[in-house]
């Protein structure tokens, strides 16, 4: 009996050539060197002397190391209680925008109601209008609610984000419907339904926010010197800012200053730093 012999010619099997990633990695770096020199130079600069960081050619490494711009900085600034106040601050600003956010990103992004996306838009049209034309509305209100040199004074304008509501939103629209629908076939109302299964979802994104209004919050330097005429509860940017002489700076203790204020974010980054990248990557600012 014959025996039907099929062959099976392959087909043609694309083998593309490997991709080189080095131009990736050179560009990569050179970013990263850019970045890392000012940092580097900050902490060159601190341990020297006044003298060394006015000699021109300048000088790059410190003759002796001194840690003088220290004493100078801590005898000079009332560190802590400016950290206090810094720390207070920010711990007011980022609570209660967390709070505010998430409340009006679950409502545009889940809560269907009449005119949500015109007001939506309006709230994307706020993120293209300079934040220093608020500042007269803010500071009028600020003084007839009578908290002027207060700690909330410096916290309230920071509650009402437009970016932080658009994060939260683009946050919660990437979530699946199916879990939202199974909670409210369970019995769970609007408000069970954002608490117990949206917003532990939304733990990145809200890592994310918390990182990005710490930032902004630590380095706020123009509102606190409106809303605190009398010099009282002023955060640290205020304190660093009068480092700065009229006619001349002590560069060493200003750059130890700015270092030794610029710790406390450090630790807060390293500390979410993965829970940010998350937030960022599962948002709609990815490209």
């Amino acid at each position: 009996m014959a025996e039907s012999i099929v062959r099976r010619t392959p087909g043609p099997r694309w083998r593309g050539k490997p991709t080189t990633t080095w131009p990736i990695h050179v560009i990569l770096i050179g970013a990263s060197v850019f970045m890392v020199v000012p940092f580097v130079w900050q902490i060159l600069t601190l341990f020297k002397t006044t003298a060394e960081v006015t000699r021109v050619p300048p000088t790059i490494l410190p003759g002796d190391l001194s840690l003088h711009s220290f004493e100078t900085f801590f005898s000079t600034v009332p560190f802590w209680s400016m950290f206090a106040v810094s720390t207070g601050s920010l711990a007011l600003r980022v609570v209660g925008q967390i709070v505010v956010a998430a409340l009006a990103g679950y409502a545009f992004a889940r809560i269907p109601f009449r005119g949500r996306n015109v007001l939506f838009g309006l709230f994307i049209v706020m993120l293209m209008v300079p934040s220093q034309l608020f500042l007269i509305g803010q500071y009028e209100l600020v003084r007839d609610l009578g908290l002027l040199d207060t700690l909330p004074a410096l916290a309230i304008p920071g509650l009402f984000s437009a970016f932080g509501t658009f994060l939260m939103r683009q946050a919660f629209l990437t979530m699946p419907k199916d879990y939202e629908e199974a909670a409210r076939l369970d019995g769970a109302n609007t408000f069970q339904v954002f608490w117990y299964v949206m917003l532990p979802m939304a733990r990145p994104m809200l890592a994310a926010l918390a990182v990005l209004t710490g930032l902004y919050s630590w380095n706020d330097l123009l509102w606190p010197l409106i809303v605190s005429p009398s010099g009282e509860n002023r955060p640290l940017p205020v304190g660093l800012a009068g480092l700065q002489g009229q006619f001349g700076t002590d560069y060493p203790t200003l750059m130890a200053g700015a270092f030794v204020c610029s710790i406390p974010l450090v630790v807060v980054f390293l500390v979410l730093q993965r829970q940010f990248f998350a937030g960022i990557a599962s948002s709609g600012l990815k490209g």
